[in-house]
């Protein structure tokens, strides 16, 4: 099973979560950021319908992939 932490940081003089490499939005304070991380953790984890995606990698190169809705992360918040 995948496990995505959120994690709480500072950035554009405030507060945001990320994930890897991308920032949510910037909060005024620590402890909203860590309230939104929370949710997104949370719907995160929520079951949903079987899709197609389609998506470019960093080639170029599109690919399509089956993402089963029932294949959901595990999620924490950190920071």
């Amino acid at each position: 099973m995948t496990k995505i932490t959120y994690e709480i940081v500072q950035h554009n003089d405030g507060w945001a979560y990320k994930v890897g490499d991308v920032f949510s939005e910037t909060f005024s304070d620590r402890e909203t950021a860590q309230e939104a991380a929370a949710v997104a953790a949370r719907e995160q984890r929520l079951p949903d319908d079987t899709h197609d995606i389609e998506y470019q990698d960093a080639q170029g190169r599109w690919h399509t992939e089956s993402s089963r809705g029932d294949d959901r992360p595990e999620t924490d918040v950190a920071g």
